[in-house]
């Protein structure tokens, strides 16, 4: 039995998918397969509810109970991501509208608007609902709020409840007119504005929108998903004290600002589904690495997501839905590599997890996810996942803390000013995950955390694309920089809070900071390349002047930027401007050594990562490797 200092692993399980003669001897395999909690519920509402007002329980009630006489703690979830046929044909305003000013409609998952007044109310109604009947139930361990906030696009509707939100939100955050047309820039094409009910969301415009109306409609959007779940959160904190609430989170959303909207939560929880992200990762990773980790998943992807979500609140999190098979909505779907869904919960143990829960436990036999894996098969057999997870020793996978010495800072608002207006360089998640990829191939623990997070425990703290730093946000830094040293990237400062570029360039007010001002900068077409320090750069290169006191790491060769500095260094901060993986990899690898980081370089695809004083080295390769004297089987790890 895995012991309460050790991973728990748990389970996605959907009792109103199969008969009910099936429930106990599921239970009784679950808890016999040395899982701890079954999630359930998050998409049921048509079965609690499936009329207005008229709640069926008792088929829950069964489920509830069957679990807890097992053994299995519960987590029960808000079935807010399907609102029920019945309540859109009442309330057809509640459906959201994509960026083409189409209604998105019923039929399948996430058709509602996080601004409508009337869904909120009745999410609030079938929240309340559910924790009266079970917020006390002693098999209940926690709440998850809804599911997977921004699947398919959702984050943002651009019509109906959030077009009418929008104006009184702008309102509220600048006051007047001349203050938001200031802010914006809006005498450029003449986009001023007289009225408030004259804003809508930035989407249908001819050309491009303006990116500070694109930047404040992503804000405005990111908090009405605080709102909504902060409601939610607010009934079962009243209903069901003592259980934890937290929300299911994806890999790579940008949606919506996470720091703020897991506030209000006990601790997070993602979704890891490494095979089929790989297919959406697309130039970022490159279509020979895509087919090489096929089978696995790019090991820096997923851990990139570990360690995002530990850091969200400093603390260890939970995977909530873990594959353990084949998935089934990629363009393509492999079935995972031998011993690939041991490696996946070993990896997330190590990166601070506190818990893994599989998805799912039986494979769906109907609808949508037909042709997606469970730790069963349609026909009830164990599958291939069923038999690692059956394998792994738990007990050895002890809970502590994760020793990163290094954190990558990270914010949703760099991400979507930068992403929207790209100028043909590398995306935010491209860019930043190259420095991550960067640190986890010399064996380096990382933790990334929001810029305005203390900082104190960190030696070095990277930051690869950072391009809004506020003043305030200048002067935390500017602290944080005694005794410690900073790594920042391309488009580093370059917008103010608004959006807007600064008067007085690139790094504003912050040339001292930084020891540099930018000159120039360029875009880079496929087969255009110079380089710098001796090293490839493509696709983004901006050229600086170095001040006084400031040492210049890396000159571009070749190009109009030739003999500019493509890396400057001014104490302990040292800015990197060219897209380059050879100089970023060769800064970091330096710069870790000199803080005695111990760097190590790592052969392709094999990662260490450490908690609790333990070392769980990976083979991510589909070949033995050997590795330190110890030869390491393909798709494989071992504690040290």
């Amino acid at each position: 039995m895995t012991s309460p200092s050790s991973l728990h692993l748990a389970v996605c399980d959907y009792p109103e998918h199969v008969p009910r003669d099936r429930w106990e001897a599921y239970a009784r395999q679950q808890k016999e397969l040395g899982l701890s909690f079954v999630r359930i519920a998050e998409f049921a509402w048509s079965r609690m509810e499936p009329r207005e007002g008229q709640f069926e329980w008792s088929w829950l009630d069964d489920a509830v109970n069957v679990l807890h006489e097992a053994g299995l703690g519960v987590v029960l979830c808000t079935p807010t991501a399907t609102p029920p046929a019945w309540l859109i044909r009442q309330h057809p305003e509640i459906l959201p509208y994509d960026e083409f000013g189409r209604v998105r409609a019923f039929g399948s998952r996430r058709h509602y608007d996080f601004a409508s007044p009337v869904y909120r109310a009745h999410s609030r109604r079938i929240t309340r609902a559910l924790a009266e009947r079970y917020g006390q139930h002693p098999g209940l361990v926690g709440w998850q709020t809804d599911n997977e906030f921004g699947c398919h696009g959702t984050a943002r509707s651009f019509g109906g409840a959030s077009a009418a939100a929008f104006p009184a939100w702008l309102e509220k955050k600048y006051g007047t007119l001349d203050a938001l047309n200031e802010a914006w820039g809006n005498v450029f094409w003449s986009m001023e504005y007289t009225a408030w009910e004259q804003i809508g969301p930035p989407n249908l415009t001819v050309t491009e929108a303006n990116p500070s109306h694109v930047l404040d409609y992503a804000r405005f959007c990111s908090d009405m998903i605080v709102e909504f779940q902060e409601q939610q959160v607010a009934i079962l904190r009243e209903l069901s004290p003592g259980r934890f609430v937290t929300h299911n989170f994806m890999i790579f959303e940008s949606g919506f600002d996470h720091y703020r909207v897991s506030a209000c939560l006990d601790f997070p929880t993602w979704d890891n589904y490494p095979t089929g992200m790989l297919e959406h990762f697309g130039k970022w990773v490159g279509e020979d690495l895509k087919t090489y980790y096929a089978r696995t998943g790019h090991p820096d992807a997923i851990a990139f997501n570990h360690d995002l979500y530990r850091g969200l609140m400093r603390r260890p999190f939970w995977v909530m839905e873990q594959q353990c098979g084949q998935v089934n909505w990629a363009p393509y779907n492999p079935l995972p590599a031998d011993g690939a869904v041991s490696l996946w919960t070993t990896q997330a143990w190590a990166h601070g997890a506190d818990c893994v829960s599989y998805f799912r436990w039986r494979a769906a036999t109907m609808a949508q996810e037909v042709l997606h894996s469970g730790l069963l098969r349609h026909d009830e057999t164990p599958d291939r996942g069923f038999f690692e997870v059956e394998r792994l020793k738990r007990e050895d996978l002890v809970l502590g803390d994760v020793p990163a010495k290094v954190a990558l800072l990270h914010d949703y608002e760099s991400l979507w000013v930068l992403d929207q207006q790209p100028h043909g360089g590398p995306a935010y998640w491209e860019q930043t995950s190259s420095y991550y990829t960067a640190l986890r191939s010399l064996g380096i623990d990382v933790e990334i955390v929001h810029p305005d997070a203390h900082l104190s425990r960190f030696a070095l703290v990277v930051a690869p694309s950072l391009t809004m730093i506020s003043d305030a946000r200048l002067e935390k830094l500017r602290g944080d920089a005694a005794g410690r040293a900073f790594v920042f990237g391309p488009r580093t400062a370059f917008r103010t809070a608004s959006g807007r570029a600064h008067e007085n360039g690139q790094f504003g007010n912050f040339k001292t900071f930084f020891g540099a001002r930018v000159l120039n900068f360029e875009s880079l077409r496929p087969g255009l390349t110079i380089k710098a320090g001796g090293h490839e750069v493509t696709t983004w290169a901006e050229g600086y002047e170095p001040l006084e006191g400031a040492e210049v790491l890396a000159h571009y060769e070749g190009g109009p930027l030739e003999g500019a500095a493509a890396a400057v260094r001014h104490g302990q901060v040292v800015t990197i401007g060219a897209n380059s993986t050879g100089l970023v990899w060769e800064t970091l690898y330096r710069l870790a050594g000199e803080l005695g980081l111990n760097p190590t370089p790592l052969p392709p695809g094999i990662r260490v990562s450490r908690r609790g004083g333990r070392t769980l080295v990976q083979n991510w390769n589909p070949e033995r490797v050997t590795f330190e004297g110890r030869e390491l089987g393909p798709v494989s790890w071992t504690l040290v």
